[in-house]
């Protein structure tokens, strides 16, 4: 999944994956909802969190 992406994400990313707003996408990690640190002023986002948050997500 997401194999021509890096192992870190930007929030930037994220959004385009998910197909939401930046600002969206800001609310996610800065929340906790999905696991992210900051480096600096930069959100860097594993993408091993993003396919967890994905399939937390999809669980009915």
């Amino acid at each position: 999944m997401f194999e021509s992406f890096d192992d870190i994400l930007t929030v930037e990313e994220v959004s385009a994956i998910l197909k939401i707003g930046t600002t969206q996408a800001y609310k996610l990690v800065r929340s906790g909802t999905l696991k992210a640190y900051k480096e600096g002023k930069d959100w860097k986002i594993p993408k091993e969190s993003l396919v967890l948050y994905i399939k937390e997500q999809t669980r009915l």
